[in-house]
């Protein structure tokens, strides 16, 4: 069939809250033998950056452009929780979903040209003049929240984990039209496929797909039989782990031997080496789950491209697997808003007994310190700007590109979700169409095509006098050329500018500002004119007097 289509097939797939070491090819002790060959196949990119929190990368993955200008400023779920809240009230950029000043990038490839499906998770509005079938998907079947079940439980709840599934522009009633079998990622596979081989609605398009599952996000839960397979994988805890993935990492060529990994820095009251052998037991075994989610994914992956091979369109589809963000290590119950609702239905509603963890009515997740495993040798994780919030794994694989690239099979080039709109649409030969779309005013790509790093025509995406910027959580960051400015707020952080050298110091870990003042002093000021730009709003999201356990672990 991929002779006969003129243009490429693009299958985009997006894990939740992947480590950047959770997959073999980085690292990894998971089986993910598809992406594994996807990977040492294609391409990795190890420079490869997201915004810190999921909806705000979706945004950025369709738009081309920065979270605050396409309507996920803050993540709608923490717009009423900070104390600055009014701060964001009727803000342009902070409407909670994807507005109508970007074009998302299935519209202006179009439905004449493309066959565009999703399945997976969307997260970019609820209501439904902002589903997906209004945003230029022709079939869909998607999870509207940013998180829900992995099985077919608890479909009543309303305001946590709702379970709020919509097809083809209706919502599903889910105690009826959701079959009781019912897993996350082998259903959205199983969705995804049936569109695809819908000869009649295909009409022998290409197709535009995207596969956003909800793995491994929490609550972590997995089949049983793939959960027993990593029994006592992790029975030496987190920080034997990150040992682990830190070797296989720099033996593959994902960090340089040199790298100096930042040390961890953990909110709980006691780690590993001061647990009981029951809790210990307990911890490894929520990790186990978390490793059969990832286990299953791949798996799901592979019957993706199993069918594309049988149809002979393989050699034809640009793969992109890509992480929305840094791994999950945050403690619910250590936020300073408190998580005091949630426990409560979760104590009330889940069995988290060893014995039951993993299940349908289990619900754990699996920490900061695990978290850091994968993150490792960046700093935190999800929800942070460090570079472990932000710099995620991406495998990219095209035949047709990949095959002629004379580079080494790591790109450690520095580059954005924002990039990946006009690297599509510069290989289709579509223009961006900004400042006007259908009737309105739209905003154009700030990011930036991978075709001229690829095809040999330059030796970076970004040039040293392009920057890009962060915030989230009040978190803010600017990187241009090797040099990155971070302000973590307190009481998580320093509270002010601090200057590193991401090329030598991925980690984060040796402070900039007393040996290069000029540089520190000339990116604060580029992120204010990013702000300007962006139209982000200023605001400190704790109190002065807020306090929070942090603890520093020392390297053996």
């Amino acid at each position: 069939m991929s002779e006969s289509l003129k243009d490429p097939n693009f299958l985009i797939i997006v894990a939740d809250d992947l480590g950047f070491t959770d997959v073999g090819c980085f690292g990894g002790e998971i089986k993910t033998p598809n992406l594994d060959k996807l990977g040492f196949d294609g391409l990795r990119f190890s420079g490869f950056h997201t915004a810190s929190a999921c909806s705000p990368t979706r945004s950025m993955l369709f738009s081309g452009t920065d979270n605050h200008i396409a309507g996920l400023g803050q993540m709608a779920e923490f717009l009423k929780r900070f104390k600055d809240k009014q701060a964001f009230a009727k803000k342009p950029g902070y409407e909670g979903f994807l507005n109508w000043k970007v074009a998302s990038l299935p519209e202006i490839i179009g439905n004449e040209r493309y066959y565009n499906v999703i399945s997976g998770k969307w997260h970019l509005g609820l209501d439904e003049e902002n589903w997906p079938n209004s945003r230029g998907f022709e079939k869909t079947f998607t999870l509207l929240p940013g998180a829900g079940n992995h099985y077919k439980k608890n479909v009543h709840f309303k305001d946590f984990l709702p379970f709020l599934y919509a097809e083809n522009g209706k919502k599903l009633d889910p105690a009826v039209e959701i079959p009781d079998d019912f897993y996350s990622t082998e259903y959205f596979t199983s969705k995804f496929l049936e569109n695809l081989k819908d000869k009649e609605a295909r009409k022998g398009r290409p197709f535009f797909g995207c596969l956003t599952y909800t793995a491994p996000h929490w609550p972590l839960q997995a089949p049983r039989e793939t959960i027993n397979k990593y029994k006592d994988v992790y029975a030496d805890g987190p920080f034997e782990l990150r040992k682990r993935r830190l070797e296989k990492s720099k033996e593959l060529g994902i960090i340089d031997e040199s790298t100096v990994a930042h040390l961890v820095e953990t909110h709980k009251t006691k780690i590993w080496d001061e647990l009981s052998e029951e809790e210990k037991k307990y911890d490894s075994r929520v990790m186990e789950a978390y490793a059969a989610m990832v286990d299953e994914l791949d798996k799901n992956i592979g019957r993706v491209i199993d069918y594309l091979k049988e149809t002979g369109e393989f050699e034809n589809t640009l793969i992109v697997f890509m992480s929305d963000n840094g791994a999950e290590g945050m403690l619910m119950e250590a936020m300073p808003n408190g998580w005091a609702h949630a426990k409560k239905i979760i104590e009330e509603n889940y069995d988290n007994s060893y014995e039951n963890i993993g299940n349908g009515d289990s619900f754990v997740y699996y920490g900061d310190l695990w978290a850091q495993a994968a993150t490792a040798p960046r700093y935190m994780y999800k929800m942070w700007s460090s570079e472990g919030g932000i710099n995620c794994p991406l495998i990219f694989h095209y035949p047709k590109l990949h095959e002629n690239w004379k580079g080494p099979k790591v790109i450690d080039q520095f580059c954005t979700v924002m990039d990946i709109v006009p690297t599509v649409l510069e290989l289709l030969n579509i223009a961006h169409p900004a400042p006007n779309f259908k009737g309105r005013e739209i905003y154009p790509p700030r990011g930036k095509s991978w075709i001229p790093l690829l095809t040999g025509k330059s030796e970076n995406i970004y040039q040293d006098d392009e920057y890009v910027g962060w915030e989230l959580f009040g978190q803010r960051a600017l990187r241009q050329g090797r040099y990155k400015i971070l302000y973590i707020p307190k009481p998580f952080g320093s509270g002010e500018w601090e200057l590193y050298d991401i090329k030598t110091d991925p980690g984060e870990t040796i402070k900039l500002n007393d040996v290069y003042p000029d540089i520190l002093d000339e990116l604060v000021s580029k992120f204010s004119k990013y702000s300007y730009e962006t139209g982000l709003v200023y605001f400190e999201p704790y109190d002065e007097d807020t306090k929070v356990n942090r603890r520093i672990i020392k390297d053996d």
